[in-house]
């Protein structure tokens, strides 16, 4: 019997941003040699090893400030940065990062205990199934389960940013599937700031959730990416598949007709702007 295809919260999202670059991504083979490393995942993958390190029970390495700023060194990752300068000031803003969390960690009170990290969770969702890695899994006292995800290009997290985020819902729905009879909420940390946002959403939310996804994955599933033509986007500019997308006609004139509008307003912007 075949293997049910599986989706990922990060192959949602990109499908709901741009259906064509979720073809070039996860469908299209020509897609990955137009792939770049990007110095913001490089950063973020850094720092999420390191305090996977730290709160895992097993791993007695990292415990302390010092360690983990020498796990950080060691396990540093360099792709993706325009220059030496800038991957070093990286390093030293990760070093600043992970000692704010390790000693805002050792001073806070216990409540809670690490019971899962870096977990990959599945769900039978009929035609398709739903897998997603949580960073981190607490229990409280009350037997509250806690998803937390760390963020690191955050400057501020906020209650409705994770009520509305896909990937956390997405979590929240995993973990009750294994939890049925626990409670659930999910929590992003932003580790730039050292802030933290919890919420929990109720049952018959997250089974309006489940209802949605499945639509979702279905209309995934029964794609034809032959059928798929790119359409001008805000995150085109910085999108690694715009070769790609530029080979077609009429793509690359509604690009060239964006980019002409831009350079206009941007002219006019100057020519509006008091003069010193």
């Amino acid at each position: 019997m075949p293997r049910k295809p599986t989706l990922s919260p990060s192959r949602l999202t990109t499908f709901l941003a741009c259906p064509v670059k979720f073809k070039w991504t996860y469908l299209d083979g020509r897609g990955k040699w137009y792939i770049k490393s990007k110095s913001y995942y490089s950063f973020g993958t850094s720092l999420h090893n390191v305090l996977q390190r730290y709160h895992d029970e097993g791993d007695q390495g990292v415990q302390t400030t010092s360690e983990a700023i020498a796990a950080l060194e060691e396990s540093w990752i360099d792709a993706g940065y325009g220059s030496q300068d800038e991957m070093m000031q990286a390093l030293a803003e990760g070093k600043e990062i992970v000692a704010n969390y390790i000693e805002q960690a050792q001073t806070a009170p216990i409540t809670n205990k690490t019971i899962l990290i870096e977990k990959m969770l599945r769900m039978d969702l009929g035609s398709f199934v739903l897998q997603g890695r949580v960073d981190r899994v607490d229990e409280w006292e009350d037997g509250t389960l806690e998803i937390v995800d760390y963020k690191s290009g955050r400057s501020e997290v906020r209650e409705e940013d994770i009520a509305t985020d896909l990937a956390m819902t997405c979590y929240q729905l995993l973990l009750r599937e294994h939890y049925p009879n626990r409670s659930v909420c999910a929590s992003i940390y932003a580790l730039r700031v050292g802030q933290k946002a919890t919420v929990s959403l109720s049952p018959e939310e997250l089974e309006a959730f489940r209802q949605d996804l499945i639509k979702l994955g279905e209309i995934i599933l029964n794609l034809d990416p032959n059928e798929l033509r790119p359409q001008v986007k805000e995150l085109c500019h910085r999108c690694d598949f715009l070769p790609l997308c530029k080979r077609d006609r009429d793509f690359a004139s509604d690009y060239s007709e964006l980019l002409q509008q831009l350079a206009t307003q941007e002219q006019e912007h100057q020519t509006s702007s008091p003069q010193n």
